[in-house]
């Protein structure tokens, strides 16, 4: 069965239970409050439904993990909806902390009821994350719990510390590539590598194949937040739904950026002299790809995934479940460039 067939009932399970969780804020003195998180997840609103949802693969990659693992995946509902809490709660940060005005082609929560509001809906997603965990009671033992509440509660803190990293990055001069790899450690492969061992863990195998499902999830973050560097600069915004000059104008220390500084090229010293202007974006990018950032890049991201790919292959995962996993390692380096 292929990836689309294996998943489709998933992700109707993690939509519902996703509503479910944040329908705790659906009170008739909290309603506009609630409307502020279900316009963010995409359920409501102008041009809301499955296309700016996302694709929901962190709470996929807890439910195929632990089916992988010959698991109930339908135990694991829970996790799979808290860990795309988090992620949506970084993500309503993120707009304000980036002063992005788009997200997933709409406006941002911060645009639409502006930042203290954007500021509490994302906290409101950060609680609700907590309290979903929480529900993994109704199926597992309390030390079960205890050890996915720890998962989940180490991975926010390592969320922000990426996101100080990424922050405190935009005006340091002396960044080299190695300073990179903490800050996406952190920011996007810690939270990815902790849905694998939620996943594994709440599978009940050993501990021995829980660490490497994590190794899996670190790998495969570090190459998703790779190639999300690579479409920052030269992604199709209508495909992507973000400017793709984004990460130029605000000077955000991506992968390319940081090949590109160390060439100590053209590109280095434009970027050396301040701030991009919209009217610089295009050339600059050729500028950048001239001096092999953008091959530089992708043959970066096919690295990290043959790193997930060979942790995948040493876990063994489990039957249909295995085949999926594998499909969606493989799906997540052609997103459209």
């Amino acid at each position: 069965m292929s990836l689309k067939g294996f998943s489709a009932p998933l992700l109707l399970a993690i939509e519902a239970e996703l509503q479910r969780q944040v329908a705790r804020l659906d009170e008739p003195c909290t309603r506009r409050f609630h409307e502020m998180l279900t316009y963010h997840m995409g359920w409501t609103g102008e041009g809301s439904g499955p296309d700016v949802q996302g694709k929901r693969i962190r709470p996929l990659l807890v439910l195929l993990t632990c089916a992988a693992c010959n698991g109930n995946w339908k135990s694991a509902l829970p996790a799979a909806a808290a860990v795309e809490l988090v992620h949506n709660f970084s993500l309503v940060h993120d707009d304000i902390q980036d002063n992005s005005d788009k997200r997933r082609g709409r406006d941002t929560v911060w645009v639409r009821w502006g930042m203290p509001q954007a500021i509490n809906a994302g906290d409101a997603l950060f609680v609700l994350s907590n309290q979903a965990i929480m529900d993994l009671a109704l199926t597992h033992s309390s030390e079960t719990i205890f050890k996915a509440a720890k998962i989940l509660h180490d991975t926010c803190l390592d969320l922000t510390r990426g996101q100080y990293l990424d922050m405190s990055y935009e005006t340091r001069t002396d960044l080299t590539i190695e300073d990179y790899w903490p800050m996406v450690g952190g920011k996007t492969a810690g939270l990815l590598s902790a849905c694998c061992a939620l996943g594994s863990l709440l599978s009940g195998v050993d501990e021995t194949i829980q660490e490497v499902y994590r190794d899996f999830g670190h790998y495969l973050g570090l190459a998703f937040q790779v190639q999300d560097d690579l479409l920052g600069i030269w992604g199709d915004s209508a495909l992507t739904g973000k400017s793709a000059e984004s990460d130029l104008v605000t000077g955000k220390k991506s992968l390319p950026v940081l090949f590109g500084i160390g060439k100590n090229g053209p590109f280095a010293q434009r970027w050396a002299k301040g701030p991009v202007n919209l009217e610089e974006v295009i050339g600059l990018a050729e500028q950048l790809a001239a001096e092999g950032a953008r091959l530089y890049t992708q043959e970066t991201a096919d690295q990290m995934t043959d790193l997930a790919l060979q942790s995948l292959r040493m876990a063994d995962p489990w039957d249909e479940a295995g085949e999926a996993l594998f499909e969606l390692t493989n799906e997540l380096l052609n997103r459209e460039a």
